[in-house]
């Protein structure tokens, strides 16, 4: 069987949300299944750790696919010849995007529909074709994967689409997330935050993200009494930053906060397991991958109780609507201080993660797969 894959989001030293869920179940597909041959499109030059095995062709196909406009040219027409020329019994994208112009199978996966209900977030050209395209590629697909119970009555009550049409496949969280032990702990506050113990946040710094809160609950937590805490902020950058670089220059303890920019998966994994909590607060989520990470590494979660974020946080989490500063700053407090709280929600932690794995992940993308060949 020739299975065509959009390998569009596997990119060296870059993989965020699309990008490692993409190469976490693109690599065990092609690893589990060695009796089929996997075709994967990129859309610039990749990198050789990315191919995955003997049974795989890879093509880069043009142009980049990096912009609302060059989306339609790349799928519509150089995926669509690619698929036709290898004679693909199935398409796999893993980022929802699809090739409208061809009759092979098509499995979706579309992660979240945070585009219509926050454009505000998004560039306009970005807004106007997810909110023109998305739609169809929902009613294209032969079968759409969803990564939370949530997404899934999402995209049935905003696209009419057949609650049977649709699977569920979590994340997963990688074995090489685990706790750290002490001597790790101790060598990562001494690198990230000047030996004092801290609360941590993982994602991209964009609007969405709810940073601004974040830092006004942290110099809300820091005059609140005698609390030696940093904030680390790991991620890149993103768009829309204004308002959340105003609201740093203007804080009292802004000197306690650090923005490491990415950083790398060992570093990643030691940031986790050495905080006091993870603190991620987005206004909307599909599923929020640091929440499962950091309960995976035992680490106590501060996150909203909104979207699917209670899907993935359960009882391992402490919530706080993520306009509510004071409330966010109270959670933190509690965990400041409270050490029989931070042990408990470890073990919670512990358990709550044991579900999202990559290997359940790729088994039911998988299933959809089958499910749709002719």
């Amino acid at each position: 069987m020739n299975i065509a894959v959009n390998a569009r989001f596997l990119l060296k030293d870059r993989l965020e949300g699309l990008g490692r869920f993409s190469h976490e179940t693109i690599q065990r597909l092609i690893q589990q299944h060695p009796e089929h041959t996997f075709h994967l499109y990129f859309d610039r030059p990749y990198d050789q750790q990315f191919i995955y095995g003997d049974n795989v062709v890879p093509h880069v196909l043009f142009p980049p696919a990096r912009h609302p406009y060059l989306y339609p040219i790349w799928f519509d027409w150089a995926v669509a010849y690619r698929l036709k020329k290898d004679k693909a019994d199935v398409f796999y994208s893993p980022d929802g995007f699809l090739c409208l112009r061809t009759q092979v199978p098509s499995l979706a996966v579309i992660h979240d529909l945070a585009f219509e209900h926050f454009p505000q977030y998004v560039s306009a050209a970005g807004v106007k074709f997810y909110k023109s395209y998305f739609p169809r590629y929902a009613r294209k697909a032969a079968r759409i994967a969803t990564v939370s119970e949530y997404s899934k009555a999402d995209i049935v009550k905003t696209y009419g689409i057949a609650e049977s049409q649709i699977d569920v496949v979590y994340n997963g969280v990688s074995e090489t997330f685990a706790p750290a032990s002490a001597e790790v702990q101790q060598a990562t506050r001494a690198q990230f935050s000047e030996d004092k113990p801290y609360f941590l946040y993982v994602g991209a710094l964009q609007p969405r993200k709810n940073i601004v809160h974040l830092l006004k609950a942290f110099d809300r937590l820091k005059a609140s009494g005698d609390y030696p805490h940093q904030l680390v902020l790991v991620g890149r950058d993103a768009w829309q930053n204004e308002e959340m670089k105003s609201v740093f220059e203007a804080m009292q303890f802004k000197s306690e906060v650090r923005f490491t920019g990415r950083v790398s998966e060992r570093d990643l994994i030691a940031l986790l397991g050495s905080a006091t909590a993870l603190c991620y607060l987005p206004y909307f989520e599909g599923f929020g991958l640091p929440v499962a990470e950091a309960m995976r590494c035992g680490t106590p979660v501060i996150t909203s109780p909104v979207s699917s974020l209670p899907e993935v946080g359960g009882d391992a989490a402490l919530y706080a609507e993520p306009e509510d500063v004071d409330a966010i700053a109270q959670q933190m407090q509690k965990l400041a201080s409270d050490e029989v709280l931070r042990a408990s929600l470890a073990q919670k932690a512990l358990v709550q993660a044991s579900q999202f794995t990559w290997e359940k992940t790729a088994d039911l993308v998988w299933q959809s797969i089958v499910s749709i060949l002719p």
